[in-house]
């Protein structure tokens, strides 16, 4: 039996955030900005793309809350490292979408114990150019550093 090695590969990073799960969230943290994005497919009106190297840039000087779906391949370790080390001290609000690979040493080092973490149920559907695709080969999560402290009616 053979295995298809698409489910393992990282060979396409453009996969779009599908819009209703972002509007969710905007509309819970109400985004300034989209971290990795294109001019086709950012979920802010600011947003940096690949020729702006987001890795790069000083996050620290943006104004939050921050959006990040980063690219899945081999620099995933570096995108979450980053957004665990800004937000630590900066204080900034930072969601991630990534994959829920509880296993990796990125997940020990950067989010256990670092951030707050929802589990999707099911498979996400992930969009290009608008367009739903397939179900994701792999599980999701949503990563929230510094989440803020919701006011519910009862404390107000």
């Amino acid at each position: 039996m053979a295995i298809n090695s698409a489910l393992f590969s990282s060979n396409k990073e453009d996969w779009e955030t599908p819009q209703a799960m972002f509007d969710q969230l905007d509309a819970k943290y109400h985004f300034g900005f989209d971290l990795a994005a294109s001019d086709s497919n950012h979920k802010c009106d600011r947003y940096f793309t690949e020729q702006d190297d987001a890795l790069s840039q000083d996050w620290a000087t943006i104004k939050g809350p921050l959006f990040l779906n980063p690219p899945y391949g081999r620099n995933l370790r570096q995108w979450i490292e980053k957004a665990c080390k800004t937000a630590s001290e900066t204080n900034l609000t930072i969601v991630l979408l990534i994959p829920a690979r509880t296993d990796t040493s990125y997940w020990h080092d950067f989010i256990f114990g670092k951030a707050s973490i929802e589990f999707l149920r099911g498979r996400l559907k992930f969009e290009q150019n608008g367009v739903p695709g397939n179900s994701a080969p792999f599980p999701s999560a949503i990563v929230i550093y510094n989440k803020p402290v919701e006011v519910t009616d009862d404390e107000q």
